[in-house]
């Protein structure tokens, strides 16, 4: 597992996956995508596990992709796959997932909790789509499954607009289940964590399964497009001057 990336029983039936870059407000490189793919495939496996609980360290969610590491991945050709990878493995996973959100989700810190089953906000948490704004396109199957919960003219507003909006904007997005008090949505997420494990593992499996059927094939491919055409943004003349300004910031 990186180091980037901790995996660890809090309760019964319970593991807490938690992206580990506080110093850089737990922004996504390729190693914690790699971390977080491994996590969840190590709790996919794991009988015992029942939920998991998916938060980021030092108060913050995450403040979405690491923009050097994204800027040489782009210069070096390779484009987003383990993000994409992270994706796919986070809209199949099979057990359910409650996310804990507090400070920043950006980007990918956003859209991540279109798959997840439960998510908290605490009231100081603060959210961005700003993929516009860096000259790339919208991912994460969000061009799909956020006009569905939001509304198209809502959806339209935050994916084309890229601004921050606040966790009551979030919750009536229908991004998180609920606004809490600032630094208790880990204390909230682990008691729903802890509720879901309590109950007939196949019973809830096969209730996540049935709220996703009518959608995950339609969700599967927009993220495959999505990424197909985020890729091709990522080596765009818009985007590389947006990453060079960001950078030099």
């Amino acid at each position: 597992m990186s180091e980037s990336v901790l995996s660890e029983i809090v309760a019964a039936g319970v593991v807490q996956i938690t992206m580990n870059r506080p110093d850089r407000k737990n922004a996504l490189d390729r190693a914690s995508y790699a971390g977080l793919i491994a996590a969840i495939a190590a709790a996919e496996a794991d009988d015992a596990i029942r939920a998991i609980l998916l938060t980021g360290a030092g108060g913050c969610f995450t403040s979405g992709n690491d923009i050097k590491d994204f800027a040489m991945a782009a210069a070096a050709g390779e484009g987003p796959r383990v993000a994409i990878d992270f994706l796919d493995a986070i809209s199949t996973a099979k057990k359910p997932i409650v996310a804990a959100v507090e400070g920043f989700a950006v980007g990918i810190g956003t859209t991540m909790l279109l798959h997840c089953d439960l998510a908290f906000a605490g009231s100081g948490a603060s959210f961005r789509l700003p993929f516009v704004t860096l000259g790339l396109s919208p991912e994460g199957g969000s061009s799909y499954l956020l006009p569905l919960v939001a509304g198209s003219k809502k959806a339209a507003e935050l994916l084309m607009l890229g601004e921050a909006f606040d966790a009551g904007t979030a919750a009536g997005a229908g991004l998180v289940n609920a606004v809490v008090p600032e630094g208790t949505a880990l204390e909230h997420g682990l008691a729903k964590a802890k509720a879901l494990a309590a109950l007939p593992p196949q019973s809830v499996a096969l209730t996540k399964m049935l709220l996703k059927r009518g959608s995950a094939a339609a969700v599967a491919e927009t993220i495959a497009t999505e990424a197909h055409h985020f890729g091709e943004r990522l080596r765009s003349a818009e985007a590389m001057a947006a990453f060079a300004a960001f950078l030099k910031k």
